[in-house]
């Protein structure tokens, strides 16, 4: 998930809410971020981060609806390094996939029958290949300052860390003209993880050996649910956690990884310089490979 990819490249804003808050620089924040971010501070250990939960619309004048549920799963390890200059460094590589599920039968779902047209669409569930960190988190400049700063929030034994991340981009999907248009893609994720305090913080301590997390996603409507310009969003709520324990993987995930998507028991190598993949680009390849299919079709 998204969660702790997302952490390591968007900039951190402090709050000053409360006595809670407790923010860190340096070595001691590099530290920090690498925990939260890979869940240790060891190269090359994969760590498996899961999530469930429902997905409802919101559109005007309408009572929100329960479309479907999720569950999803990043694998991902992270790249070190020890620099003379910049210091401590980080880069995570991960790949993840989210599957939708009906919750009536509580399976996943390949065919959702739309409650506002009465059309049965086709499900494109998501298979993300990379979710990479964009660049590398160093500890210090290039010229030997300090740079890396984070904050948590400390409730007796359990650290938080809490973010909102606003995305407005050029849609993938769209045209050349989006700005004259509008087409942009537009969202918010949300992110609230707790750790073992200790763990989190105890800088001889390498390893989160669980790190709980709730994501809640506002969003527009996915494209194979082909909803064009109607009103309204969707409103993505989860919950779940990190392991580094393969067997701790959910039995409906590992039927999905298993039967759909092997290539996703691991992640991706530590030297992976590919870009990035988000749910969008992974459509539109899908739709220009259904194109190729039926070109060949033809002949």
């Amino acid at each position: 998930m998204k969660q702790i990819i997302l952490l390591s490249v968007i900039p951190f804003t402090f709050l000053s809410i409360d006595a809670q808050v407790t923010k860190v620089t340096g070595l001691e924040a590099m530290l920090i971020r690498m925990k939260s971010t890979c869940g240790t501070t060891e190269e090359g250990k994969t760590i498996y981060g899961m999530w469930e939960g429902r997905v409802y619309s919101r559109v005007p004048g309408e009572k929100d609806k329960h479309l479907f549920n999720v569950v999803g799963i990043n694998v991902r390890q992270c790249d070190m390094e020890n620099d003379k200059t910049r210091g401590m460094g980080f880069k995570s590589v991960s790949r993840e996939i989210m599957v939708y599920i009906d919750p009536k039968t509580n399976k996943i779902m390949d065919v959702w029958k739309n409650p506002w047209t009465g059309e049965e669409m086709a499900v494109v569930h998501v298979a993300n290949d990379p979710v990479n960190m964009r660049s590398w988190a160093w500890e210090k400049d290039e010229k030997g300052n300090n740079i890396a700063k984070t904050e948590y929030r400390k409730y007796g034994k359990i650290a938080m860390t809490s973010y909102e991340i606003p995305l407005f981009y050029d849609n993938p999907l769209g045209s050349d003209y989006q700005v004259y248009v509008g087409g942009a893609y537009h969202a918010m994720e949300i992110f609230n993880t707790s750790y073992n305090a200790n763990e989190f913080t105890d800088a001889k301590i390498k390893n989160i050996n669980q790190s709980n997390i709730s994501w809640s996603r506002v969003a527009q409507w996915l494209p194979w649910m082909q909803m064009g310009s109607k009103s309204g969003v969707m409103i993505f709520n989860a919950t779940g956690y990190s392991t580094f324990d393969e067997k701790e993987i959910w039995p409906v995930l590992k039927k999905a990884i298993n039967e759909r998507y092997p290539l996703y028991k691991k992640p991706p190598p530590l030297d992976d310089k590919r870009p990035n993949e988000t749910s969008w680009i992974a459509f539109k390849k899908h739709m220009e490979g259904k194109k190729l299919l039926k070109v060949r079709d033809r002949h």
